[in-house]
């Protein structure tokens, strides 16, 4: 699955973390260090973050740490990068749990459908907080990885056509695009699964074959079109994300001079803003493009409560029966859970 986060943000986020003359120049001591990023795909919103950070770590040393992105798959196959870390064939890449959900089991907590993560300060906050539990890190281990920072993946909504679902009752028969737990909690809502390739969501929906389409707010929607051929939106139902993150090579991090592995640390917080800058100028254009052609579907909090209830416990309480024997998967769900209410204050 590729994720078509479109350019649209690429010059507002370079704005974002367009450094001052003071803050370019050298300040932090070190040897020369040229390093190896493997990602997918162009520079858009999702490598933003990354970006980010490797503009930063290089102005901050004065060009001596220099973390060189790779696109496009120079480097390694999207579905290889683990492997290449493991390898150590490039020191730092990104990863999607989807890609192989075997190859890191634990990471597959972002995947359960309707945990509360569509606010962008608890996302980030939650995120980052998992990224350090011991069970993610394990997972990351077995392939001499470090996790380092999430892509902040935006949470799914869905487009579609005909009567809009504008209750928790309004999904039954309705035929959906939606895969992995998303798709369970779907079924359990009374929709049908469809497993539509992405390229082709956009002539299922023109042909009626299907009624819905869950893809990454807002910008996949937009990316293949399908405001073109829906009639309605939901814009905070928020029924399931998953997660991609930049890693280190572990022998590489360890390698690196104090200084230059404080200053990855330090430097996160701007890498995030930046990240969450990006993905909110593309909502912006495109939620008001949608608005104009679209019906806007807005849950009340008891709906969306009713949502995580109904079709969210019952694929939690399921992914933990079917993990349990392989890691602390009940340990994982209550983490997650536990840092949302801490992110969120509830």
């Amino acid at each position: 699955m590729r994720l078509p986060f479109g350019r649209a943000a690429i010059a507002v986020a370079l704005g974002v973390f367009a450094m001052s003359e003071t803050t370019s120049a050298q300040t932090i001591d070190g040897p020369a260090v040229a390093w190896k990023f493997s990602t997918w795909g162009k520079a858009r919103a999702f490598t933003v973050g990354v970006e980010a950070v490797a503009k930063l770590v290089k102005e901050k040393t004065g060009g001596k740490f220099d973390i060189a992105i790779h696109y496009d798959e120079a480097l390694s196959k999207e579905r290889e990068t683990l492997d290449g870390i493991k390898l150590g064939t490039f020191q730092g890449a990104h990863f999607c749990n989807f890609h192989n959900p075997a190859k890191n089991p634990a990471w597959m907590v972002f995947a359960l459908p309707f945990l509360p993560l569509g606010d962008w300060d608890v996302s980030q906050k939650v995120r980052s907080a998992m990224l350090k539990h011991p069970a993610l890190v394990a997972d990351m281990a077995r392939w001499n990885a470090v996790p380092y920072m999430s892509a902040l993946l935006p949470q799914s909504e869905f487009l579609g056509k005909g009567e809009p679902p504008t209750t928790f009752e309004g999904w039954k028969g309705k035929r959906v695009r939606a895969g992995g737990g998303l798709g369970d909690a779907m079924v359990i809502l009374g929709a049908i699964r469809s497993t539509v390739p992405a390229g082709e969501v956009y002539a299922a929906m023109e042909r009626s074959t299907i009624d819905a389409a869950s893809f990454p707010f807002t910008s996949a929607h937009a990316t293949y079109k399908l405001h073109e051929v829906s009639t309605w939106f939901t814009s905070n139902m928020s029924p399931g994300t998953s997660e991609c993150a930049a890693i280190f090579n572990r022998e590489a991090l360890k390698a690196l001079p104090p200084q230059y592995q404080k200053l990855l640390d330090d430097v996160l917080p701007e890498a995030y803003k930046t990240q969450i800058e990006a993905y909110k100028a593309i909502d912006a254009a495109n939620i008001a493009m949608f608005k104009v052609k679209l019906k806007e579907i807005v849950y009340t909090a008891a709906e969306r409560a009713r949502f995580e209830k109904v079709a969210g416990q019952p694929v939690w309480d399921k992914w933990v029966k079917d993990n349990q024997g392989k890691f602390d998967a009940r340990g994982v769900l209550d983490a997650i859970r536990s840092e949302i209410k801490k992110a969120s204050g509830t």
